[in-house]
């Protein structure tokens, strides 16, 4: 069976929220991991870290596997994930995305 794998990778800004880059990325990965087993067709669900952080690197890769292009795009617009993406949107400095059969 194929499936279709999300990938989307962000960097943080320095300040937003009132919280500092370094706290917003671990709540952002607290939030995402959340998500795990709470929305139909979400298959799986993993958040990595940037260990090895340089100037024009991201902070913070999401990679979900869903079973099928209509689950990606309810997904995409569950409440839970609206949720999340919401606070997101207040952190981030940028957002780049793939999605691929797998």
């Amino acid at each position: 069976m194929s499936t279709i794998r999300h990938v989307v990778l962000w960097t943080m800004k320095d300040e937003a929220e009132g919280n500092t880059r370094r706290q917003n990325i671990l709540l952002v990965k607290k939030k995402l991991e959340a998500l795990r087993g709470r929305i139909p067709g979400l298959v799986d669900l993993h958040v990595f870290l940037n260990e090895n952080a340089q100037e024009k690197s991201g902070d913070l890769m999401l990679e979900t596997v869903h079973e099928s292009w209509e689950a990606l795009a309810s997904y995409q617009t569950h409440p839970l994930h609206e949720e999340v993406a919401s606070f997101i949107g207040k952190v981030r400095q940028n957002r780049m995305c793939v999605d691929l059969r797998s």
